[in-house]
Order: C-alpha cells, then sequence, then structure tokens
C-alpha cells in the first residue's frame, strides 16, 4: 500500500484503486504506530478517485526532519575514502564502515526539501557534484518504521573531500535534498532484494545509470534507527536516509539542467531537476 500527500488531501493507493480524503493534519495521519494497520481502516471511510488525483501530489512530508546515514555500503566507503585521501581522512570512513556506531547527520528540514518533479540545487561553491540514490525510511515518534520512501541526497563531494569537517556544508545547503513520490507501508519489512535504480539525463541524453540492490547495505534498519533514536526525540516522526550503493566515477559532476531518476521496488520513481 502506498500513500501520497496531495494538495487537498491524501490518497492511499491499494492495490489497483485509489482512495481520497482530505485532511488537515498530515503529521498526525502518517505518525501512528501500525500505520499499515490504520491505514486498512481508513480506507473504509475514504472515496474511490479516479488516478488522476496523483496530478497535485506534493512532497510527503510535513514538519518533519531529514537525517541521514553515510558509509553503509562498501561502494560508498570506498569513494569516500579516495575522495578525501588528499587532506588525510581517509582512514575516517574505513573506520566507521566497521564500526559500532554509525555514521548519522541532520540533513534537512521541510523548507530544504523538494518533491517528486521539483528542483535540486548544487552549490555554486562546489565543482564536484553527485544525487545519491537512498532508500528512506519513515519512523514513527515512537521509533517504529513504519513505512518507505525515495531520498535523493545531494552532495557536493569536493568538499567534503576538502576535509570531513566539512561534512555539514557538503550536505545541508537550501535545495539539498529531494523525497517522495510517496510512502510505501507495507505489512512487513520491505523486500531485502528490492532495487535502487539511478539515472542521470542530460540533453535527453543517459549520463549515467546503475542500480543496487538494498541487501548490500551492511548495516540493518533497525541498527540505523537505534543509534538516531537514543539521545533525540522526534514528537511527529522523521525520515532517515539509508545511505548509498551507487556513486557515478569521479570524472562524473551533475551540470545545471540534469534530469536525476530515482527508482525504488514497490515505491516508484522520484524525478529532480538540477539547478543552482
Amino acid at each position: 500500500m502506498q500513500i501520497y500527500r496531495t494538495e487537498e488531501g491524501a490518497v492511499i493507493k491499494k492495490e489497483d484503486l485509489f482512495y481520497f480524503k482530505e485532511i488537515d493534519h498530515w503529521d498526525a495521519f502518517i505518525n501512528r504506530k501500525n500505520l499499515h494497520k490504520a491505514l486498512m481502516e481508513d480506507v473504509k471511510d475514504f472515496s474511490i478517485v479516479d488516478k488522476s488525483v496523483l496530478q497535485n501530489v506534493v512532497i510527503p512530508m510535513g514538519t518533519q526532519e531529514i537525517w541521514a546515514s553515510g558509509v553503509t555500503y562498501m561502494r560508498s566507503k570506498e569513494a569516500r575514502m579516495e575522495e578525501s585521501k588528499k587532506a588525510g581522512g581517509g582512514t575516517f570512513y574505513d573506520r566507521v564502515y566497521d564500526a559500532e556506531r554509525p555514521e548519522l547527520f541532520f540533513k534537512a528540514t521541510p523548507q530544504r526539501t523538494v518533491g517528486d518533479g521539483g528542483t535540486v540545487r548544487i552549490r555554486k561553491d562546489s565543482g564536484w557534484d553527485v544525487p545519491e540514490p537512498e532508500l528512506t525510511l519513515f519512523i514513527s515518534s515512537e521509533g517504529t518504521i513504519e513505512g518507505y520512501t525515495i531520498g535523493n541526497d545531494m552532495s557536493s563531494r569536493s568538499i567534503e573531500g576538502e576535509n570531513p569537517l566539512y561534512l555539514p556544508q557538503a550536505k545541508t545547503y537550501e535545495g539539498c535534498a529531494g523525497l517522495g513520490p510517496c510512502i510505501y507501508v507495507p505489512e512487513e519489512p520491505i523486500d531485502s532484494k528490492s532495487k535502487i535504480r539511478l539515472e542521470i539525463l542530460r540533453k535527453n541524453s543517459m549520463a549515467f545509470s546503475s542500480e543496487i540492490t538494498i541487501d548490500q547495505m551492511k548495516r540493518k534498519h533497525s541498527e540505523l534507527v537505534d543509534f538516531l533514536f537514543r539521545e533525540c526525540n522526534f514528537p511527529k516522526g522523521c525520515f532517515l536516509m539509508t545511505g548509498t550503493g551507487i556513486i557515478p566515477p569521479d570524472e562524473f559532476t551533475l551540470r545545471v539542467g540534469d534530469e536525476i531518476r530515482i527508482s525504488i521496488d514497490h515505491i516508484g520513481t522520484l524525478v529532480n531537476f538540477v539547478g543552482q
């Protein structure tokens, strides 16, 4: 089952049917323990509508924060070590990959996040930029994983590579994240064989494409959630990007006008355009 936020209310997609209802508080609608069970009850009071209701879809978040985890895939570890080698920071990534404590950092507020079809940005003071396609968890205020969406963790590799302490500047700025198009709410955890696919189009031609299955991730989702909630409270729930296993080659950098397409099985496709 999938839930979409529209300008008018909430849409539940169950099998091939779409159910709609006007709602006043998106935060309260998604921030429920046992969300799948709650949605099964909700559809009884929703109206069946046409698929055209999805024409007004907006970002499926309210006032929640987005956090992110890093170096959760081997490919990410290798890339981070290589880009920061000259700055002497390569061993940091090697250590965190094998450490008990994962890398977690604050990523974005709703103000700095765009939805499907939105424009993400590359920093004006960065010369090497990539999208990081990530399975993103929606976690309730009680610390339970209730759903999954697609995250575009925009990143300046040149700034982070210059010094690992510059990570907040490399990761958090205006238009630094994409999220959507919906929240996938299954009865059981998402299939570990689900694929994440990244396509970057430039002037209608494929500039880069790759894919990976989420079972290549070293850490468990529950492990990341446990560390995130140890000393943080999220009264409305939160989103957590779980890291990337897809990184374009070193000679690649995003350009203004590029189209980023991130697809994850069961969830759909998040499309963002690159601006500056």
